[in-house]
């Protein structure tokens, strides 16, 4: 025990330190030649101690999830716990957003220069503008979209379009959407692990998922709300591929004359968790380019899963849906891409040096996802070596023989992460591109014993970051 704390330390002291050289080397470089385009190396953002109207609320949430969270945890009952898992996890992401008080910190984020609420105005003609979006992707094209609408496919500012059409225009109301439905993202996590890796597991992540230093950027970003979408294609994902019962152990285990009854509604269930996830991994890709690596978390639970020949049909038919409706409408991702690329090195990406973020951008995740996670994913990687056998057996078995199961999905998320990093496409600002990521990576504190202790770090790191920045997100 006293070995495993120390080495635990250990991994989180060397996390501390890859942050403090990020931001010293970082910091060198900004002032040797500005290349970094960022305003505290190695996140986009400036350093402005201050206070606000969230900053007791947010202190006040803290305090209640880190003593009474894991006992919660471990005994609501499952629905009661997603549903405080849910309402926590939005309470703390809005005290944090209302520490820069409502305009800056929620009304006015969607509304700059570089964000999607500028150009509702020319969506009037929806068909219209997804031909003609293409045309407007590169900085020297006439009428260019700005940073974020040029960088992402058009499902994202549709999102803000549609919500503008129902009556929910401006601002206020889109942070009020990204923050709510992004708080859904640690449900969604919390249904995977359970039914993949058991109920247990689960439960000792729900804390750390619910009091991330994530939060900080969830209020508001919209890939805090890309999280959720993406994160509800997992875990139906994991629903239809478990036989859609929520439970490791499959579906229709009756007997007698109900057992065809149960199958058949089972089998109704995997189908439709199956297309809803294909769905929402299509519509992923269309909210962001990048996205399309969660293809690698989704064969991390299609490895974990006893269903997956019989899913994947209808996973890729759901799959389909959304690609086919906008290449239909003449919108072409892979054109689209290829123009954002050049796009990108335009601007900023092209300055920004690849050998400084390649790295750095690691000490950026180290700040979202908290040293906890950290020392987490060591205990993590510790499990699914010695227990890399029982990965495909003990599907049912609670405790140590579902460990390597967790694990191999965050794990997964890891290596996806690790992917946009190489790819040299996201060159700082990754603390909102890759929430998407980051909120699989939480759930790798179910490892850490004495859980109080570390989500009092993780809470007091969110506390220090949100109030000694002003961060541009």
């Amino acid at each position: 025990m006293i070995r495993d704390l120390l080495r635990d330390l250990g991994a989180a002291l060397a996390a501390a330190l890859l942050v403090v050289t990020a931001v010293v080397v970082g910091t060198a470089i900004e002032r040797e030649d500005g290349t970094l385009d960022v305003g505290w190396p190695p996140l986009y953002a400036v350093a402005k101690p201050h206070v606000g109207a969230g900053t007791p609320a947010a202190l006040a949430v803290a305090v209640a999830v880190v003593a009474y969270g894991p006992a919660l945890a471990a005994r609501l009952p499952w629905r009661a716990l997603l549903a405080a898992a849910w309402a926590t996890a939005t309470a703390w992401t809005f005290s944090l957003a209302l520490v820069d008080g409502w305009q800056r910190g929620i009304a006015g984020r969607l509304t700059t220069q570089h964000e999607y609420l500028q150009v509702i105005g020319r969506f009037h003609d929806i068909p219209g503008t997804l031909r003609d979006f293409t045309h407007h992707i590169l900085i020297d094209s006439p009428g260019h979209w700005p940073a974020h609408v040029a960088g992402h496919p058009p499902a994202a500012p549709l999102t803000f379009v549609l919500l503008d059409r129902i009556g929910l225009g401006g601002g206020g109301w889109a942070g009020v959407w990204c923050i709510t439905v992004g708080a859904t993202a640690c449900v969604a996590v919390l249904v995977t692990v359970r039914v993949l890796a058991g109920e247990i597991l689960a439960r000792r992540a729900a804390p750390f998922l619910v009091l991330a230093p994530a939060a900080v950027w969830m209020g508001t970003s919209a890939d805090g709300y890309f999280a959720a979408v993406a994160a509800w294609a997992v875990a139906l994902l994991a629903l239809a591929v478990t036989g859609g019962t929520g439970r490791t152990g499959g579906a229709g285990r009756t007997s007698g004359a109900g057992r065809t009854g149960e199958t058949g509604r089972a089998g109704h269930r995997v189908w439709a968790a199956a297309f809803g996830s294909g769905l929402l991994f299509g519509l992923t890709c269309y909210l962001s380019y990048g996205l399309t690596l969660f293809a690698v978390i989704a064969a991390g639970v299609l490895v974990l899963g006893r269903e997956r020949v019989r899913v994947l049909p209808l996973l890729f038919a759901g799959l389909a849906v959304v690609p086919l409706v906008f290449t239909l409408a003449g919108f072409h991702w892979w054109e689209a891409y290829r123009l954002l690329v050049e796009r990108y090195y335009q601007g900023a990406g092209g300055l920004r040096p690849y050998g400084y973020w390649v790295w750095a951008n690691l000490a950026c995740t180290v700040l979202v996802v908290g040293l906890a996670t950290v020392a987490g994913l060591r205990r993590a990687g510790v499990a699914l070596v010695r227990q890399r056998g029982q990965v495909l057996r003990h599907r049912d078995a609670p405790g140590p023989a579902a460990e390597p199961r967790l694990a191999l999905l965050v794990y997964a998320a890891l290596l996806a992460l690790l992917a946009a990093d190489l790819s040299g496409m996201s060159k700082a600002e990754t603390e909102r591109i890759w929430l998407p990521f980051a909120m699989w990576l939480l759930a790798a504190g179910a490892f850490l014993p004495r859980p109080r202790a570390w989500l009092a770090a993780q809470a007091t790191l969110a506390l220090l970051l949100n109030h000694l920045l002003l961060t541009g997100w």
